[in-house]
């Protein structure tokens, strides 16, 4: 049997059905087009204000260094970058805010040794591993911990420093913003090292460094922006940085390691996060824009203390990973404890 001749006319003679067809070609070349221009025109980031978080509290290293940044991210991508402060558990309620945000670009965190490298040795419980949690940016700066001594201790050299203290075992006591932190760590790291026992005071932020002043402990670590005030007011004596190169902010003052202890490093850093999940074409601007900002805030950073550092997410990842070892053993063998 043949087939059927298909009848044109009856094809044509619904009209009803012709133009629901002809709506149905429109608007599938509709949404076709608009996936299309989805496709070429991603979705412009930031689109809105961005929350940059500082996990302690207004006016320390972290808190300047983020909003003299952040205020860079906002006059190059157009949108406010508001900087929040979330102090609290030596670090960790901001880490942990930030690590359970949405990684939209829309919450990061300028973080530092303490909460990325130091804490999950340190506490025994974490609600988020910072490690996995979080993904590195971009670092920001090195800033060296410096030993500086109360003018009235009859020393003015490291030399004279490790003198004074063989010559009086026992006696020496220093001061530190916490337990567990690279203020504490840097005390003990000497200690061992010289084989000289010494007294830890913890104290909690900027009371160590108020009771080193008034004289009532004989030395301290501080990031350098900290204490750089004080120094040039003669208030405090430095003597030496732990940085394994020398200080850009203080280049007269020798390192622990070239002073005969070589390897010792014992410095802060800082660097922007994003939370987990967070796509790379977000971090990659984030990682241009702030790599671009770095040198015209070259020279007020090395003023303050702070030695800029830049470069890319990978190199940054690799440096985390690496001071997470390199401070698990050190915190082990201080037999240091989150109180």
């Amino acid at each position: 049997m043949g087939s059927k001749p298909i009848n044109m006319n009856r094809i044509h003679s619904n009209p009803l059905a012709s133009l629901l067809n002809f709506l149905k070609g429109v608007a599938l070349f509709g949404l076709l087009q608009a996936c299309t221009n989805a496709i070429a025109e991603p979705i412009k980031y930031p689109n809105r204000p961005v929350k940059v978080i500082v996990a302690y509290s207004a006016g320390g290293t972290t808190d300047i260094l983020g909003r003299s940044i952040s205020q860079k991210l906002t006059e190059s991508l157009g949108q406010p970058f508001i900087v929040e402060n979330k102090a609290g558990g030596g670090g960790n309620i901001g880490t942990e805010y930030v690590a359970k945000a949405a990684p939209d670009g829309y919450t990061l965190i300028i973080n530092s040794v303490g909460p990325m490298a130091v804490n999950p040795t340190l506490y025994k419980k974490l609600n988020i591993n910072p490690l996995v949690d979080l993904m590195p940016i971009v670092q920001l700066a090195d800033v060296p911990n410096v030993l500086v001594v109360n003018p009235s201790l009859p020393v003015k050299s490291f030399d004279e420093f490790l003198a004074y203290a063989k010559a009086n075992p026992g006696m020496m006591n220093y001061a530190s913003t916490g337990i567990g932190t690279s203020s504490h760590l840097s005390g003990f790291m000497l200690s061992k090292k010289i084989g000289i026992e010494m007294t830890h005071v913890p104290y909690k932020g900027a009371d160590a460094l108020n009771d080193l002043l008034a004289g009532r402990v004989q030395f301290m670590f501080a990031t350098i922006p900290s204490v750089i005030q004080q120094i040039n007011a003669g208030n405090l004596r430095p003597l030496a940085v732990t940085s394994l190169k020398r200080s850009r902010s203080m280049p007269n003052i020798p390192t622990v390691a070239e002073k005969g202890f070589p390897g010792f490093e014992a410095g802060s850093w800082f660097g922007f996060f994003a939370p987990k999940g967070t796509t790379p074409e977000t971090i990659a601007i984030l990682n241009l824009k702030i790599n671009q900002a770095l040198p015209s805030m070259e020279a007020h950073m090395i003023r303050e203390g702070a030695d800029p550092v830049g470069g890319s997410a990978a190199q940054f990842q690799k440096f985390v990973n690496k001071e997470y070892e390199k401070w698990a053993v050190i915190v082990r063998e201080s037999g240091a404890v989150a109180e």
